[in-house]
């Protein structure tokens, strides 16, 4: 008995292509947050919205994505897209980030909880979560620089 089948394919497509002042690689949570502000300017969203940038096996930036939006207080972070997007650019890394529309960049037990369960995966997928900076008002907070990671 014949089966008929759908062959799909799977690519990331460029929509828009545009020069950023970026650093070369990540190598510091102040880094991470110049990078994201270079792109977003999530100061001035009254929303949270959640994040990753890519890296390769250097620390050089492939991408950096948004990968949910949430309310005031909350975004529901899927680790399915998250690590698609990582596969897709074929990333070793990822460093996460997220804006508090509040402006205090001190973490919730839901940010903890998160970035816990995004690290297990990667763990798995051998894709390393090297830090989950969130920005607040003129400051942030990195869960690699408190340890805690």
């Amino acid at each position: 008995m014949a089966i008929n089948l759908t062959l799909n394919r799977i690519v990331l497509v460029k929509e828009k292509s545009a020069r950023y002042d970026l650093p070369r690689s990540i190598s510091s949570p102040r880094d991470v947050r110049n990078a994201v502000q270079t792109v977003m300017y999530l100061e001035d969203e009254a929303q949270e919205v959640f994040g990753a940038i890519f890296v390769n096996m250097k620390n050089n930036i492939i991408g950096i994505h948004e990968l949910s939006r949430g309310s005031l207080n909350a975004s529901i972070v899927s680790t399915r897209d998250v690590f698609k997007t990582a596969l897709l650019h074929n990333a070793a890394g990822m460093i996460l980030f997220h804006n508090h529309p509040s402006g205090n960049p001190m973490p919730s037990p839901e940010d903890k909880a998160v970035t816990t369960r995004l690290k297990s995966a990667g763990k798995l997928l051998e894709i390393e979560v090297m830090d989950h900076v969130i920005i607040g008002d003129a400051s942030y907070y990195s869960f690699q620089e408190q340890d805690v990671l």
